[in-house]
Order: structure tokens, then sequence, then C-alpha cells
């Protein structure tokens, strides 16, 4: 049965509390260079309650990756053979090319060493499932200096922004989301029927979305507008 059983005061009929299902453990795969390393952190981790630890090439993939840098090995070999998923990174002194490496390897939390204890750990890997992000102070200015240059030099010069949209096809999808069907976007932005609908079909293909419902939930749900 999925309900406890408690009696009433005063009375034979039983009162029933609903106990709430257990939330699956999330699929954590660990990833080191040094081989002593990673077997410390899979003996802390395994049989934890809420964690399932998991080969990293395994296939279903895992939620979360926690990996350990090392001083002195590149950060990208480390994370080539992780799978798709929020990245926890545990690290000394991370330079900023390590640091941007990371983060394109799906970074959410950056855990100093010196803090990786088994509680640290399982709340980062909570943290990072759940999408909170956690970066040290020292970590996250540069961190966004770099996002900063990343727009001036790269992205605005091609019409782009950070959420991976043109301002253009920003403002497309904001007015998608408000109800406006093309003739009535083309009004508004001073564009051609043509022009609006080449600008959806181009953005349908890129993020391969369905249709314009989906575009607009896609963006809703990623943050994008």
């Amino acid at each position: 049965m999925s309900s406890r059983i408690a009696w009433a005061e005063g009375g034979n009929r039983p009162r029933l509390h609903s106990v709430p299902p257990r939330r699956p453990a999330v699929r954590v795969a660990v990833v080191a260079a040094d081989p002593f390393v990673r077997t410390g952190i899979l003996a802390e981790l395994r049989d934890k309650p809420g964690v399932q630890v998991v080969d990293a090439r395994e296939d279903g993939g895992a939620e979360v990756v926690l990996a350990v840098a090392e001083a002195g090995r590149e950060l990208g070999e480390l994370l080539t053979t992780t799978p798709n998923a929020r990245l926890v990174l545990v690290a000394e002194d991370t330079r900023p090319a390590e640091l941007w490496t990371a983060v394109e390897h799906g970074l959410v939390v950056l855990v100093p060493r010196a803090e990786a204890t088994t509680a640290r750990l399982l709340q980062a890997i909570a943290d990072a499932h759940a999408g909170r992000g956690d970066v040290p102070p020292e970590q996250l200015g540069p961190l966004l200096r770099g996002l900063s240059r990343l727009h001036h030099d790269v992205l605005a010069p091609r019409d782009l922004t950070l959420s991976g949209l043109s301002r253009r096809e920003a403002d497309v999808l904001r007015l998608l989301a408000e109800g406006m069907d093309t003739a009535e976007i083309a009004a508004e932005m001073t564009y051609s029927e043509r022009t609006v609908k080449n600008i959806l079909h181009s953005l349908l293909s890129r993020l391969g979305l369905r249709n314009r419902t989906h575009a607009v939930a896609y963006a809703l749900r990623e943050g994008m507008i």
C-alpha cells in the first residue's frame, strides 16, 4: 500500500495519510584523471539516498556529471567522454580558459577542492540537477567579464545575443507569444510577410522545432524571451 494508517482518537475509523512518492534518484557519472580519486568518490556516493552512480558512457546517460580537475591535465581531455549533462566541477584553481571549457560542457556548480566533502558534493549534485548555479565569487567575476567580451566581440557584430537568437528572431517570438499572426508581426516590425516567414523557418530548422507553438514554448521554457 502507498498510504499509512493512523487511528483517530476516540473512534475506530482509520485516517489515511498519503505518503509522498520517492523522487527518482539522480543519475550521476564521475570522471577524474586520477583513478584513485575517482574510486574514492564512487565509494562515497554509492548507496547514498537520491543518487544513482552510472558509467559516463552508459546508455541512457547521466543527468549530472561530477568531474575532478587535476593540475597539469587539460580539462577538455577529461570532459570529452562525458554525456550531455549538467556539470559539477571540483577544482583547486581554475584558469579562465578552463572555466570556459567547463561552461561549454554544461557547468552549473563549481566546488573548490578544499570544500569537496561528501555532504558538499551531494548538495552540489542536487543543485546542479535542479538547475541552481553555484560559482565562487572569485570565479564569477572573470566569467561575467568573459561573457561581456563574447557579446561585444563575437555575437553583436553578427546580430546574435547570448540567448542564441538574433534580435529579430527574439522579436518575432515575443510577438508570437503575444498572439500576433504573421501579417500583424510584419506590420509591427515593418517587414514583409515573406521575411517574417523566412525568419521563423530558419529558427525552426536551426533549433529542431516542429512549429510556431513549439518555438514559443521552447523560448519561454529556456528563458530566451
